[in-house]
C-alpha cells in the first residue's frame, strides 16, 4: 500500500512538472509559429514579385497609400523633431561656447538614427495598421478566399505590391524627414537662438559624411521591408471576426515597432564597425 501511494505521488509530481513546462513553453512555441508564418509568407511575396502578371496599378495605389499619404505626418514629425533636438543641443552646448556645432550634431543624428526610425514608426502607425486591418477584414469576410477561387493569387495581388511600395517609399520618406528636420533645426538655432548661420552650415558640410546618408537610407529600406511584411502577415492570417481583426491590427503595430527598434540596434552595431 505504501509503495502504491508513493507511486501515485510521483505520477502527480510528474504531471505537475509537465503542466508547468507546457505553460512555460507555450508562449515560445507561439512566437516561433508566428515567426515561421511571417518568414514563409514573406518568401512567397518576394517570389511573386518577379513572376508575371505584373500589377502596376496595384503598385501605384500602394505607393500612394504608403508614401504620398504619409507625407503630412512624416513632415510634421520631422519638423518638430529637428526643432526640439536643436533647442536642446544649443542650450546644452552654449555653456561650453560650442553652440556652433549644433548643425552638424542635428544633421548626423537625423541621418543616422532619428529620421529612419521615426519615419518607420509613423508609417507603421498610419499605414501598417491600416494594411493589417484591411487584409484582416478581407480574410474574415472571405474575400481572400474568393480571389483564390477566381484563380488569382492573393499573395501576388494583395501583398507583393504593398511590400515593393513600402521598400521604395520608406527611403524617400527618410529624405523628407531629414530635410524638414534640418529646416526646423535651422529656424530654432539661427533665427530664434542667434547661432551664426555661416558656422551652422559650414559644420554640416564638414562633419556630415556620405556614409551617414548611406546608413539612413539602408535602415529605411530594411525598416520598410520589416513593417510591411509583419503587418501584412498579421492581417492575412487574421481570424475570429471583428475582434480577431482588431487583435491582428494591434499585433501588427506592436511587432513592427519592436522589430524596427531591434533591427535599428543591429544595423547600427554592424554599420559602425564596417
Amino acid at each position: 500500500m505504501a509503495e502504491a501511494n508513493e507511486g501515485s505521488e510521483d505520477d502527480a509530481d510528474r504531471a505537475t512538472v509537465s503542466k508547468v513546462l507546457s505553460a512555460l513553453a507555450e508562449p515560445l512555441f507561439a512566437a516561433l509559429d508566428r515567426l515561421g508564418a511571417i518568414l514563409l509568407l514573406t518568401a512567397q511575396t518576394l517570389a511573386w514579385l518577379v513572376r508575371p502578371p505584373y500589377r502596376l496599378s496595384q503598385l501605384f495605389l500602394a505607393m500612394d497609400f504608403i508614401g504620398v499619404k504619409s507625407i503630412f505626418i512624416v513632415g510634421l514629425t520631422g519638423t518638430f523633431s529637428g526643432m526640439v533636438l536643436s533647442l536642446q543641443t544649443v542650450h546644452s552646448l552654449r555653456q561650453f561656447g560650442a553652440e556652433g556645432v549644433v548643425g552638424s550634431i542635428v544633421a548626423v543624428s537625423l541621418c543616422r538614427e532619428i529620421s529612419p526610425v521615426f519615419a518607420a514608426l509613423m508609417v507603421t502607425a498610419r499605414a501598417g495598421s491600416a494594411m493589417a486591418a484591411e487584409l484582416g477584414n478581407m480574410r474574415v469576410t472571405e474575400q481572400i478566399d474568393a480571389l483564390t477561387t477566381m484563380g488569382v493569387s492573393p499573395v501576388q495581388y494583395l501583398l507583393s505590391p504593398r511590400l515593393l511600395a513600402s521598400i521604395l517609399m520608406l527611403p524617400l520618406l527618410f529624405v523628407l524627414y531629414t530635410a524638414v528636420g534640418m529646416v526646423g533645426a535651422y529656424v530654432v538655432a539661427v533665427e530664434w537662438l542667434s547661432v551664426d548661420p555661416g558656422v551652422f552650415t559650414s559644420n554640416i558640410e564638414k562633419y556630415l559624411l556620405p556614409s551617414d546618408l548611406y546608413m539612413g537610407v539602408t535602415k529605411a529600406f530594411v525598416f520598410g521591408f520589416l513593417l510591411c511584411s509583419i503587418s501584412c502577415t498579421q492581417g492575412f492570417f487574421a481570424s475570429g471576426g471583428a475582434k480577431g481583426v482588431g487583435e491582428a491590427t494591434t499585433r501588427a503595430v506592436v511587432l513592427s515597432s519592436v522589430a524596427v527598434l531591434v533591427m535599428n540596434y543591429l544595423l547600427t552595431s554592424w554599420m559602425t564597425e564596417v
